[in-house]
C-alpha cells in the first residue's frame, strides 16, 4: 500500500473526527508466548490501517486542525545498543521522513505532551477495552485535566468509540487493497493445489500443513490464522486444529488455510479425497455443498442484503439433504424449522480485509446490511456429518467445505481466489498426477 493511501484514511477519518476532536490509537504490546520467548510481532490492523508504521511501543494521534501538525507519532528513539539486538528503529526524524507524520516524540515523553493536545478538544475518540493498560493511561490523562478545571484547563466533554467511524471505513476497500487480497488468494490458491497433488494415504495431516507453510514463506507470506488439516472424522470439527492424524484410505481431507500478505488475508476451504478418488457418498455430499456456494456467490451482489447468500446456500443444502434421505419433510417447513442446522450449522461467510474475520457490522439496527461494491467476505457452505449423527452408516464422518474470497462489485461477484479447483472432476484429475 502506497503512501497516498494511508494518507488518504487519516484525511477522511479527521474529517469524520473534527477540529474539536481527537483521536488516539495504541499500537500493538508485543506477546510473550512463553517466559522469555515473544511471538512474531504483528502490528494492531486499525493502528497500521491509518499509518503503515509497523513498530511497536507508539501511539499515533490525530488532531485536525492542530497547526504544528494534524498527524502526530509518539514513537521508540534511535539506539544503537537496543538495536544491535532487535534491529533498527525508525525513531521520530525517520517516521516524519518516511511515514507521513507532521510531528513526532519519543514515546517516553507522552505523559509529559498529549495530555495537553487532548486539553484543547472537546471529545476523544478512542477504542476502549482493547488494550487495558493503555486504557488506564488515556483516564489518567483526563482525571488530570479534571483536577486542574478549577484553574480554568479544559476537559474533553465526551469518549466517543473510534471502532465505530474506523471499522466502517474499512469494510469498504479501495482498489489497492482489492489488489492486496487479490495477491493473498492467489498465494493461498497455489498452496492449497501444491497440497491436493501431494496428499496420499499414509501421509499426516501435519505434513500437509508443512506445505502451506512452505509456500506462504516462499512468498514472504505468512498464516492469517491456524490451519485446519482434518481427515475423515476430523472434517467434522469445525476448528479442528491438531492436524496431527494420519490420513486413512476412503477418507475425505478438509483443509482450511489462508495467508497473510502486506497485512490482507486470505482464506480459502478446499475437500479432497485422500485416495484421489471420491465414494458414490462423498461426491453426493460434494457436489450439494458446491452448488450451495455457486448459489450463494451468485446472490454476493450490491444492492442484495448481507444474509441473502446465506438464504440461498440453505436452500440448496436443505433441499440436497432431503434428496440423499438425510433430512425428511417438505422444504419450507425443513428450512423454517432449522432442521439442516444439524449438518450445517455455521454461518455461510463472514467480512475479509487486514483481518480474516473482518471488521464491520452486519446489520443497520434490526436490519441486513445491503452488500456494496468494495465489501469483500468470504462464501463457505458445508456439510458435516459426524459418527454421532443417527444416519446410515455409509454417510458418517463425511466433512466438506468449500470457501473462497469474494469481492462485491458494480459488475458483480469476482471471485478472488478463482482458478483454484473445486469441480469434483477437476480435484481427482489434479490429484493423479
Amino acid at each position: 500500500m502506497n503512501s497516498k493511501e494511508f494518507a488518504r484514511r487519516r484525511k477522511n477519518l479527521m474529517h469524520m473526527v473534527g477540529s474539536d476532536g481527537i483521536a488516539i490509537l495504541p499500537a500493538a504490546p508485543i506477546r510473550t508466548r512463553s517466559r522469555d520467548v515473544e511471538y512474531r510481532f504483528r502490528q494492531d490492523s486499525d493502528f497500521y490501517y491509518l499509518t503503515g508504521f509497523a513498530e511497536p511501543d507508539c501511539v499515533a494521534v490525530l488532531a485536525p486542525g492542530r497547526k504544528n501538525g494534524e498527524y502526530l507519532l509518539f514513537c521508540r528513539e534511535r539506539d544503537a545498543e537496543r538495536e544491535r539486538w532487535d534491529g533498527r528503529r525508525m525513531g521520530p526524524d525517520g517516521v516524519t521522513e518516511h511515514h507521513g507524520a507532521e510531528d513526532a516524540f519519543p514515546i517516553d515523553d507522552i505523559d509529559d505532551i498529549l495530555p495537553g493536545i487532548i486539553e484543547s478538544c472537546s471529545r476523544v475518540y478512542y477504542t476502549m477495552g482493547l488494550y487495558p493498560e493503555f486504557d488506564t493511561r488515556i483516564a489518567e490523562w483526563v482525571n488530570s485535566l479534571r483536577m486542574r478545571e478549577q484553574r480554568g484547563v479544559h476537559t474533553p466533554q465526551e469518549f466517543v468509540a473510534l471502532d465505530h467511524l474506523l471499522h466502517d471505513m474499512r469494510l469498504y476497500k479501495s482498489r489497492g487493497e482489492i489488489s492486496a487480497l487479490r495477491k493473498s488468494a492467489k498465494i493461498a490458491a497455489k498452496a492449497h493445489t501444491s497440497a491436493m497433488k501431494m496428499v496420499r494415504p499414509g501421509m499426516y495431516e501435519y505434513e500437509v500443513e508443512a506445505e502451506f507453510g512452505r509456500e506462504f514463506r516462499r512468498h514472504n507470506a505468512a498464516h492469517s490464522y491456524m490451519p485446519i488439516v482434518g481427515a475423515g472424522a476430523n472434517a467434522c470439527t469445525l476448528h479442528y486444529v491438531d492436524n496431527s492424524a494420519e490420513l486413512k484410505d476412503g477418507d475425505l481431507l478438509l483443509i482450511d488455510a489462508g495467508c497473510e500478505l502486506d497485512y490482507y488475508a486470505s482464506d480459502i476451504t478446499r475437500t479432497i479425497p485422500v485416495s484421489g478418488k471420491f465414494s458414490p457418498e462423498q461426491r453426493a455430499v460434494y457436489e450439494i455443498v458446491l452448488e450451495a456456494q455457486y448459489a450463494a456467490i451468485e446472490k454476493t451482489r450490491r444492492d442484495n442484503h448481507w444474509n441473502e447468500p446465506h438464504d440461498a446456500a440453505v436452500k440448496v443444502i436443505t433441499k440436497g439433504l432431503r434428496k440423499i434421505g438425510l433430512l425428511d419433510g417438505t422444504l419450507p417447513k425443513l428450512i423454517k424449522d432449522g432442521a439442516y442446522r444439524e449438518f450445517f450449522m455455521h454461518r455461510t461467510g463472514h467480512w475479509l480485509g487486514m483481518d480474516v474475520h473482518d471488521v464491520g457490522d452486519y446489520k443497520v439496527g434490526d436490519e441486513w446490511r445491503l452488500l456494496e461494491s468494495g465489501m469483500v467476505m468470504t462464501v463457505e457452505p458445508g456439510i458435516y456429518i459426524s459418527a454421532s449423527r443417527k444416519v446410515p452408516k455409509r454417510w458418517r464422518n463425511i466433512g466438506v467445505r468449500i470457501e473462497d474470497d469474494v469481492a462485491v462489485t458494480s459488475n458483480g461477484p469476482d471471485v478472488l481466489s478463482k482458478g483454484l479447483a473445486k469441480d469434483p472432476d477437476d480435484i481427482e484429475s489434479l490429484m493423479q498426477h
